[in-house]
């Protein structure tokens, strides 16, 4: 009996599958941190993210380390790994682990940095961050979503494993849900991370006309290509046929 397309092409799942290499190792960094500073909580002194001390001080590590650790309680961290699985792992491997892990960087470090920005601005609402401790994945996950939801934006995704809404809907949902999560006290802090993960992303996406770009736009194509050789059964001529195809691959 012959499948109904529109029905083949319909998957519903509660998550992506498999974790990929880059998602699990930043799993298992995030968790391990996680507990290292329930043992060590001076650690997050340290290593969170305290404009004032990156300007004045000069610890410039911040920006970076900040994005490995989390609140004491457990909600923080386990609603951002869940994130970072369901979304960094579709995004994976369609960009590949490289392109994957400079984007997560780009978009987590970048929003840091606006952060330490906007907490310069002589304005009384900002100028609060400058003496606060700003931790969390938030900013590069935010990244993964922006991406997500441009790449994928009527995938259908079972919310609460009950009723299909596409992806953009579906990453607007959990934005809300994790900016309403991670707010610690001071819903400014929240806003500058999290709107700087999603302006940096998309900024990071859509700049040039050819290097980034053109290897999103590439992956995306060879993504889409392998779909439809999957689909339709469709597969390379032959051995010169084939390397001839590999030599366009970097």
């Amino acid at each position: 009996m012959p499948r109904n397309p529109s029905l083949s092409n319909v998957v519903y799942s509660f998550g992506p599958g498999p974790v990929t290499p880059a998602v699990r190792m930043l799993l298992y960094v995030n968790i391990g941190m996680y507990v290292v500073t329930l043992i060590f909580p001076r650690i997050v002194d340290w290593l969170g993210l305290i404009p004032q001390q990156v300007v004045e001080e000069y610890w410039l590590w911040q920006p970076v380390t900040y994005m490995f650790l989390h609140a004491k309680t457990p909600t923080h961290i386990l609603f951002n790994m869940l994130i970072l699985w369901m979304f960094g792992v579709e995004l994976e491997r369609m960009w590949k682990t490289r392109f994957f892990v400079k984007y997560y960087f780009v978009t987590g470090v970048g929003a840091g940095l606006l952060s330490v920005v906007v907490a310069l601005l002589p304005f009384a609402a900002t100028s609060e961050i400058y003496n606060k401790n700003i931790i969390g994945a938030s900013g590069a996950l935010y990244g993964l979503l922006l991406a997500f939801a441009l790449y994928f934006p009527n995938r259908p995704i079972l919310m609460f494993l009950f009723f299909p809404v596409p992806a953009k809907y579906f990453v607007m949902i959990l934005g809300a849900i994790a900016f309403l999560t991670s707010i610690e006290g001071s819903g400014t802090v929240a806003a500058t991370t999290h709107l700087g993960g999603l302006l940096v992303g998309y900024l990071y996406l859509q700049s040039g006309r050819g290097g980034i770009t053109a290897e999103i736009k590439y992956r995306y194509l060879k993504w889409k290509m392998n779909r439809m050789r999957r689909k339709f059964d469709v597969y390379s001529g032959g051995r010169s046929d084939k390397s001839r195809w590999d030599r366009h691959i970097h």
